[in-house]
């Protein structure tokens, strides 16, 4: 489910939201992309393929999936609990607004 998620990025991108490049790493459980958004468009990639990602986010494929597919949005708890890490959550809210998931 995940895979299909990444695979369809592309289709749902709003290039409006961009305003720069952004790049994004994902590890979630043994899933590991980087995604690339820019005002040309998304691309997805296979692991990690840049040196720093402005934004990394590490969670379980579950948790992930609720903030996706249910709508839920992390808390002060659920950072602060270790369930979802990142270096930028502003740039988190980005990446879910490009892709229509606001």
């Amino acid at each position: 489910m995940i895979e299909q998620i990444f695979a369809s990025l592309a289709d749902s991108f709003k290039d409006e939201v961009v305003v720069k490049p952004t790049s994004y790493y994902f590890s979630l459980g043994g899933i590991k992309k980087t995604v690339l958004l820019s005002e040309d468009g998304c691309r997805v990639e296979d692991g990690r393929t840049v040196e720093t990602a402005d934004c990394v986010c590490k969670t379980s494929d579950e948790f992930f999936m609720s903030i996706w597919n249910e709508g839920y949005r992390p808390g002060m708890a659920d950072f602060l609990s270790g369930k979802i890490k990142t270096n930028d959550p502003t740039a988190l809210q980005l990446f879910l607004r490009a892709f229509g998931k606001e």
